[in-house]
């Protein structure tokens, strides 16, 4: 199961709006086929976005629907550095309760 990691950079003066856009999303997007999680994080500088799918081609489902699409136009210009999106498998370690994100 695809875990995924993207970090959002919004300009400063966008952060509000890039807020709003990362929200705005996340109902239809955890109503896509698939998703296990789309948890949204935030620091001062950046949003992070942890995901988990069933599976990549439902992960690449998503990256081609309409919520992500949206987002992206709402996005555009606002960012002071692309979309880091990292993909990732579990490495699970000690407690399985723990040491990796449920399924």
């Amino acid at each position: 199961m695809p875990i995924i990691v993207a970090t959002v950079l919004p300009k400063t003066e966008h952060r509000d709006e890039v807020k709003e856009a990362l929200l705005a999303a996340a109902p239809a997007v955890h109503q896509e086929k698939g998703c296990h999680l789309y948890a949204m994080h935030e620091a001062a500088d950046r949003f992070v976005v942890i995901e988990s799918w069933e599976s990549l081609e439902d992960m690449g489902a998503h990256a081609q629907g309409e919520a992500f699409t949206a987002m992206g136009k709402a996005l555009d210009g606002k960012l002071s550095a692309p979309l880091d999106i990292v993909v990732l498998e579990a490495l699970p370690a000690g407690d399985p309760a723990k040491g990796a994100l449920p399924a």
